[in-house]
Order: structure tokens, then sequence, then C-alpha cells
């Protein structure tokens, strides 16, 4: 890869970059879906922070954090490494604020998450001095 990665960890910074994009585009839906129709989601969810209109906001912003940082990784800046690391730990927790609708899907968006991390504070380090 040109952009400066290590080539050892090529596909898993490929990887955390089509995640990031892909599960950041998927939370906008979500978010979007949960605030033009609330009645897609289960009825009755107790939440324990404030109610699925706010969830919804909140993983509106996570999603387009995240596609932000997935640009970020594929132009292969550096502050994209730390800032992918820290939307992803976030999106992490966000997907736990959906368990209450969809516990499967909220597990698997985390589990993606944590791998997304790994791949980026493992393999997004640069390989030596920059050349010119």
């Amino acid at each position: 890869m040109s952009n400066g990665y290590s080539e050892k960890g090529t596909g898993w910074i490929g990887f955390a970059a089509i995640m990031l994009g892909f599960a950041g585009t998927l939370d906008v839906l979500d978010g979007i879906v949960a605030l033009s129709k609330s009645s897609f989601y289960v009825a009755n969810a107790h939440y324990v922070f404030s109610d699925l209109r706010t969830w919804a906001w909140i993983s509106i912003i996570i999603g387009a954090l995240s596609i932000f940082a997935a640009f970020g990784i594929v132009s292969g800046a550096q502050w994209a490494r730390w800032y992918g690391i820290v939307i992803a730990a976030i999106s992490a927790i966000g997907a736990m604020g959906w368990i209450q609708h969809y516990p499967w899907w909220s597990i698997a968006i985390f589990t993606i998450d944590i791998l997304i991390i790994y791949a980026l504070s493992v393999y997004g380090g640069k390989t030596g001095p920059a050349s010119a």
C-alpha cells in the first residue's frame, strides 16, 4: 500500500476502512429510520439513557464520524488511525444502546468495532521514515 501503512497489515487496514464506512452508513440509516418511523423498532423498550429519538441522533452523529474516519484511513493520514480507534470505541459503546431492539445485531457491530480497533492499533503504524 502506498499510503505509508505497514505492508504486513494492508488487509487489516483495508478491512478497518471498509467496515468503518459500512458501519457508519448503517448507523446513519438506522438513525434516520428511528427518527422517521419509530414503530419499526420494538415497542415499549426501556432505555438507560433518554429515549429512541435521542439514540437516533446519537446514531446519526456516530455514523457520520465513522464515514469521515474511513475516508481518512483510506487517504493514509496518521491522525485518522487514532481518530478511527476513538470512533470505533464510541461506536462499540453506541451499539450497546441498540441492544434492546436488536441484540444479535448489536453484538455483531460491537465485535466488528473491536476488530477495527485491533486492526488500527496493531497495523496502523508507519513503516519507517517518510520518503518524499
